[in-house]
């Protein structure tokens, strides 16, 4: 039996390099593991286009029918597809990919029935143990194995979140980086009366155009050109699993998740008047302002999806959104879906009228340093300094530490998994937020 590197056990899904961290063996034993942990005889898998995720999927799929689950397996699929599909099957899921990394890299996203939540603090930590000691209960049964296409329910599902007739024959140009929206756009853009413009949609595990990192910098500049070049109405880029999106408007400008998530909340808002609202600690000020607007309630939660779907669940928020490009939405199991977000954007484009460009231009109120991050040895030590230092500001601790003033905020929180501190600050003017920029930057690298 084969040494397992832990490692590979993160805070929101397992991920390692292919073969010399994760294989078939330790995919086996994972299967093994997770249908030993979520105490059910039922799931369903799915898989991203990587060049390994095949061979990965069916040793998992034969560790967890060697436990006694019957499996269904929908072959390639987004993630937020693979959670839709847990949601409508009700059954624990597990999808394989790693999503923006290099192809070398391969992994798992788990959740249980209904697109619930497994993360550090509430089971992969477990699975991890069980993996590692290979210690598996026996099984009295081995579980069977059926085949499900969920490709075209899941588009039904994705356009009943908005009013396709009412959409204007719109030009998206698209970017799938060789990822699974290869697989969903052409299908999804089938049922609607837009143009799309299409750019490395083949499905290739090997990304021969760029990694699948839309938060890339360069890739959004790719994506800007690729826009112009076309006289776009608007740009799409998704990442390989194809659950987050960025975009890019009319002009070539990349659209913040923030303002994507600010647009989304008004619209939503504009059909189910009064509810909750989920927004991070790194959301813009514009956020919380527009939910507020339109005649909502935010709420507050710490960066990361469990966090986010598990407030959700508490709260019967409607909706949520992050910095990242995930969003969230009650309707969808409370799972994150890139394409859900892009079709309200599609949506609102055409109710507004004018270009994106112009719709977004009242909620572009604040000028953000984007995220910086600073090696820091004594994290602890680091923020109690930053904290005493802000102290004539309004400081909270939901997620790191915040400190607001009366023009400006920012906040640090430490990495998960590497000695790092993130920064991400906001002011009225950019002059203002490029000095407390490199005024607390100094703080956090003295």
């Amino acid at each position: 039996m084969r040494e397992i590197d832990p490692g590979i056990f993160k805070a929101y899904d397992v991920r390692g390099i292919y073969p010399e961290e994760i294989d078939e063996e330790v995919s086996y034993r994972i299967g093994r593991a997770f249908v030993e942990f979520i105490g059910e005889d039922e799931m369903v898998t799915g898989r991203d286009m990587r060049l390994s995720s095949p061979a990965l999927s069916r040793a998992f799929i034969e560790g967890a029918t060697d436990q006694g689950a019957d499996v269904v397996d929908i072959g390639l699929c987004s993630t937020d597809m693979l959670y839709f599909a847990s949601g409508v099957l009700d059954r624990p899921g597990a999808m394989f990919t790693a999503s923006h990394n290099p192809k070398e890299y391969n992994g798992l996203k788990l959740c249980r029935r209904k697109a619930g939540p497994i993360s550090a603090d509430t089971g992969i930590l477990d699975i991890r143990d069980l993996v590692v000691s290979g210690d598996f209960s026996a099984s009295a049964r081995k579980g069977a194995v059926e085949e499900a296409d969920m490709l075209h329910r899941y588009i039904d599902h994705v356009l009943g979140f908005i009013d396709v007739p009412s959409l204007l024959p719109l030009k998206v140009v698209a970017d799938a980086g060789n990822g699974m929206g290869g697989l969903i756009l052409p299908a999804l853009f089938e049922r609607l009366p837009c143009t799309l413009i299409p750019h490395c949609l083949e499905l290739d595990g090997s990304f021969p155009h760029h990694q699948p990192d839309p938060i890339n910098p360069e890739n959004i500049k790719l994506l800007s050109g690729w826009v112009l070049e076309a006289g776009g109405d608007l740009g799409m880029a998704f990442d390989g699993d194809a659950d987050r999106v960025f975009l890019v408007d009319d002009r070539g400008e990349a659209v913040s998740g923030s303002l994507t998530t600010a647009l989304v909340a008004k619209r939503i808002l504009q059909t189910h008047a009064g509810e909750n609202i989920i927004y991070n600690c790194i959301n813009s000020w514009v956020v919380p302002e527009t939910i507020r607007q339109y005649g909502g309630t935010p709420i507050r939660e710490r960066v990361g999806h469990s966090f986010i779907k598990q407030t959700m669940a508490e709260t019967g928020a409607v909706f949520g959104g992050e910095h990242s490009g995930h969003y969230y939405f009650r309707d969808n199991y409370r799972a994150d879906s890139g394409l859900i977000a892009a079709m309200f954007i599609l949506e609102i484009v055409s109710l507004e009228g004018k270009p994106l460009s112009d719709t977004l231009e009242p909620f572009k109120k604040y000028h953000a340093s984007g995220e910086i991050n600073s090696r820091v040895e004594d994290i602890p030590a680091k923020l109690e300094e930053i904290a005493r230092i802000y102290a004539g500001g309004r400081v909270d601790r939901l997620d790191g530490i915040t400190v607001e003033f009366d023009d400006w905020w920012f906040n640090v929180r430490p990495s998960n998994t590497e000695p790092l501190i993130r920064l991400n600050l906001e002011a009225t003017t950019r002059e203002l937020m490029e000095k407390k920029r490199d005024e607390v930057l100094a703080v956090i690298r003295s």
